[in-house]
């Protein structure tokens, strides 16, 4: 299992798993619910039930952060709120970079989340010549060969994959070599990328197919009791 490092304010590190860390956006969203809803204190129980979690791991994740909550009275909202959104980079805005500008690229650059938690999408790029120059979501496209300029002059740590998986190893590596740090990859392939670089796969096919394979049970599991 891998750990993530978080320095704490003494200089020494905390260590929090990949599957904590990938759980704790889903605990802001439900925090950020539970203060659109007026509620300023919840317990662990009602605030796990609004992430869709058992309490007990949510007990245990937030337990990573140093918060344990306050026996008869439970976690304040608004502070755990900041605690978590600290913890995953959201007291800060951070450029990304999209390569890749087709129908999913596109839909992503419009996409009005990204704003609210932090991210700003601060440059499209594409190989395609007929659209290099286009204006897109109000952002005029790039070129390819453009990218480490604009990693550097934009000081980007963070990019989207959105093109062919044909085409994906190759943008990695130009993202890479730009300086990106960090990469979603919406592209339908796995991509190799050198030690501290982090890749997250987010493959919508393979997703639907998986429903496709719970609703094919669930169709299997009523003709046996129907019959």
């Amino acid at each position: 299992m891998t750990i993530l490092r978080t320095p704490l304010a003494d200089g020494s590190a905390r260590g929090i798993p990949d599957a904590t860390v990938a759980r704790l956006p889903v605990y802001l969203r439900a925090l950020n619910a539970l203060t659109e809803q007026g509620v300023s204190t919840c317990s662990s129980n009602d605030l796990a039930e609004n992430a869709g979690v058992n309490p007990a791991k949510l007990r245990k994740d937030l337990s990573y952060l140093g918060s344990y909550g306050t026996r008869g009275v439970g976690y304040d909202v608004e502070y755990l709120r900041y605690q978590i959104a600290r913890e995953i980079g959201q007291t800060q805005d951070w450029d990304v970079v999209i390569v890749g500008v087709g129908n999913l690229g596109s839909a992503l650059s419009a996409y009005q989340g990204f704003s609210t938690r932090g991210i700003r999408v601060a440059a499209l790029v594409d190989a395609d010549p007929k659209r290099v120059g286009t204006t897109i979501s109000g952002i005029t496209v790039s070129s390819l060969d453009d990218l480490p300029a604009i990693v550097e002059e934009r000081a980007i740590s963070i990019g989207i994959i959105a093109t062919p998986g044909t085409a994906a190893q190759e943008v990695a590596d130009r993202l890479v070599a730009a300086g990106v740090t960090s990469i979603l990859n919406f592209a339908p392939a796995l991509v190799q990328v050198p030690d501290g670089v982090d890749v997250r796969k987010v493959d919508l096919s393979i997703e639907l197919q998986i429903l496709a394979y719970h609703e094919q049970r669930k169709a299997g599991n009523d003709k046996v009791v129907g019959a």
